[in-house]
């Protein structure tokens, strides 16, 4: 094994930390905002609106995120009316697909782990909202949705986790995150085992980083509250 052209190229593999953090961190924000509105339409609505976010969060998990990748990135670009609108500047970006590919996908499954919580509520507190004269939406905001972000914590802990792994397809469309950088380092010096052994030690220290942070947060906010 030879480690001398890994070590002469440590900084591609910093700045494709950089980039692989960054799409992790943009993903995850977004696709949590995105989450909490359709989380509360999938629990409370039983029309239309329901049965459109249920669609959408099984269409996400139902296939494979590269596959949603390719057609983002690739299939878009074969129509004219896409090529010829304001989005084009946009979808023509690797950046801009991978993130927005990494953000519905993490949506529809952060979707439906909210809903699954806000569901596992105990009636009583909802009683005891209603008892109070809380309307729908001061419920919402005061009651069920910190209840249900608390309770979804460990699974949120796994999907965050999931989507770390998951920014490795950035690479398959031209970005130069850690699984970028290791296929650049061994196409240039053909040292499959040294360059992707090292974007392992990297994946699993970024990794361990989260279960730390998301252990951290189920003990600062979960564990006083299953307690009670």
């Amino acid at each position: 094994m030879n480690f001398d052209a890994i070590a002469e190229n440590l900084p591609m593999y910093l700045e494709g930390a950089l980039i692989t953090l960054k799409l992790l961190v943009l993903s995850l924000a977004c696709g949590l905002a995105l989450a909490l509105p359709l989380a509360v339409v999938r629990t409370v609505s039983t029309g239309f609106a329901s049965r459109a976010v249920w669609v959408y969060t099984y269409v996400f998990r139902g296939t494979p995120m590269l596959v949603q990748l390719f057609l983002i990135y690739y299939g878009l670009a074969q129509f004219d009316a896409v090529r010829d609108s304001w989005a084009w500047p946009w979808l023509s970006s690797a950046t801009f697909c991978a993130w927005l590919t990494f953000t519905l996908n993490t949506a529809a499954y952060t979707t439906e782990i909210i809903a699954g919580s806000i569901r596992a509520l105990p009636a009583g507190e909802i009683e005891a909202a209603k008892a109070l004269g809380m309307s729908r939406g001061l419920m919402l905001r005061r009651i069920v949705l910190p209840a249900a972000l608390r309770r979804a914590l460990p699974a949120y802990g796994n999907e965050a986790i999931f989507m770390l792994h998951g920014t490795s397809l950035a690479s398959i469309v031209t970005l130069l995150d850690l699984t970028g950088a290791a296929r650049a380092i061994n196409a240039k010096y053909y040292l499959p085992f040294e360059a992707f052994i090292t974007a392992g030690v990297f994946y699993f220290a970024l990794t361990l980083s989260l279960v730390g942070l998301f252990r951290w947060a189920e003990k600062r906010w979960l564990k006083p509250m299953m307690s009670r």
